[in-house]
């Protein structure tokens, strides 16, 4: 049977940037065993320890996940697809249309009232009946957390203020960088060195003066989250790592909240709405987040300008609906959308019923340490050995500075970067040899293993996952990190090197 594999942005790396892969295949187990046989760094992204599946990656054959069929051996036939869905930076649901009724509780009589000012402003709501007085003295009166005001958060703040939303909770403690302006719209150019919070601030207020803005600067953490959800109606996700989007998810889970979730990466975006009272959480989609520097953030991959616009114009669409408590809420519903083809797709989820913080027997109560979980902080170690663990854990390191010194005192060094081929015109540092990372195990015979070697990225991140890959295929050279990749050249060596 001849079926078509999808594979994700993020993993296309791994398959030489083919996005579809046709094989022979009975079953999804058979397919994937064809696909990751020809691709063999995939195979590892895919499956973990006993060749079971990773928890982070979702396999569905057309809009069914495979979880709730046969898994693996689960049949196919003649022109089926299976979709690899992966994390980007989750009683039993059923397929019957999801009607979520309106997260604000407030009884109709008691709703605020709308000025003539307001009525003018709001008249093209006021002529729908899905929408009407009543539905726009409900968005008067809701009050909606946004986590973010980037890439995401920009335009959805931007549309729920413009929509009426009474109350917009903003939470964000970065500041305007110039590489934000290419998407985060909310912010201009006069505002690159401002907090980000009054910068948002500033912006909503214009577009309507009507919306009452609650600006939090500060890091959403373990220790505020439930305090800062507890007075909103929902909780709108534009975070862009993973530790905050498992954070968000479970203290919505018990604070009783929807959770508007988006996610972009490149030109790929995914939307859902977690809901536990109603359907699935993010974690019955990804019970675990995926390794450490695995799906690249998007100062790293890059994204599309335009896609946080779409993705975060969608939030702002089923965060209105909730309110409204009309039409189709994403809840049991996860969309897809490439922007470079123009394609929406959508898979069903299901509320898993051993979820460890919104199933039968939940196992999380209370928020817990997500830089742990996510593997950015290691647990602490037991015994006498913990130190000396924790010194195998390190990767070696140099600096930018201690870098330069070196290559000017004549070292012998080679310096590979692992970036990918648009990058490298963009900027490198003298003397590198260019070889991307999705290559780098198959290209290892091209790195002189008898001379120190020097591995380099934008940040930092590729090029650690390129020293371990290189490590585990049975390298032998020394192979060194350069901490904060080449976006450190720039600022402690040579201004003139551009940044990205």
């Amino acid at each position: 049977m001849a079926v078509t594999v999808f594979i994700p942005t993020a993993l296309r790396q791994f398959t030489g940037e083919r996005a579809e892969i046709a094989v022979e295949a009975r079953t999804v187990g058979e397919a994937l065993d064809k696909v990751t046989g020809e691709h063999t760094e995939l195979r590892r992204h895919l499956y973990g320890e006993q060749d079971k599946l990773r928890n982070f990656v979702n396999i569905y054959v057309n809009d069914e996940d495979i979880r709730a069929t046969q898994r693996l051996e689960t049949p196919v036939k003649e022109g089926d697809t299976i979709s690899i869905v992966p994390a980007i930076a989750g009683g039993a649901a059923t397929e019957e249309k999801v009607q979520g009724g309106s997260a604000v509780k407030t009884e109709a009589a008691s709703l605020p009232t709308l000025s003539n000012e307001e009525i003018a402003r709001y008249s093209r709501h006021l002529i729908m009946p899905e929408v009407g007085m009543e539905g726009q003295r409900r968005l008067k009166a809701a009050r909606v957390l946004m986590i973010g005001t980037g890439g995401l958060g920009a335009p959805t703040g931007m549309y729920l203020a413009a929509a009426g939303v009474g109350t917009l909770g903003v939470v964000d403690f970065d500041v305007v960088d110039a590489s934000n302006l290419q998407r985060q719209i909310v912010h201009g150019t006069k505002d690159v060195g401002r907090p980000k919070i009054e910068s948002a601030r500033d912006r909503l207020n214009d577009i309507n003066p009507n919306v009452k803005i609650e600006a939090y600067e500060t890091r959403l953490t373990s220790e505020n989250a439930l305090e800062l959800f507890r007075d909103y109606d929902m909780v709108v996700d534009g975070t862009d790592n993973f530790p905050t989007r498992y954070l968000v998810n479970d203290a919505c889970v018990l604070a009783g909240k929807p959770n508007v979730y988006g996610s972009i990466f490149r030109f790929e975006g995914q939307a859902s709405v977690f809901w536990a009272a109603k359907g699935a959480c993010y974690r019955c989609l990804y019970p675990e987040p995926p390794p450490v520097g695995l799906v690249p953030s998007c100062a790293e991959g890059g994204v599309l300008g335009v896609l946080p616009g779409i993705v975060g114009a969608i939030q702002a669409n089923e965060a209105i609906k909730l309110i409204l408590g009309g039409g189709e809420p994403l809840i049991n519903r996860l969309l897809l959308f490439d922007a470079w083809k123009l394609r929406f797709r959508e898979l069903k989820l299901r509320k898993d019923p051993a979820c460890p913080v919104c199933g039968e027997n939940p196992t999380i109560k209370g928020l817990i340490d997500y830089e742990e979980f996510c593997g950015l902080r290691p647990a602490p170690a037991q015994g006498a050995a913990a130190d000396k663990t924790e010194e195998t854990r390190q990767m070696e390191e140099i600096t930018a500075s201690e870098l330069k010194q070196r290559l000017d005192r004549g070292d012998d060094l080679q310096i590979i970067d692992v970036r990918e081929p648009n990058e490298y015109e963009i900027a490198r540092i003298p003397g590198s040899k260019l070889i991307p990372l999705g290559q780098v195990v198959n290209r290892q015979d091209e790195i002189e293993q008898e001379r120190e070697t020097v591995v380099h990225c934008k940040g930092g991140v590729r090029s650690a996952r390129a020293i371990e890959a290189l490590t585990r295929s049975g390298f032998k050279g020394r192979l060194v990190n350069l901490k904060g990749g080449i976006t450190a050249w720039s600022n402690d060596v040579d201004p003139g090197v551009p940044k990205y």
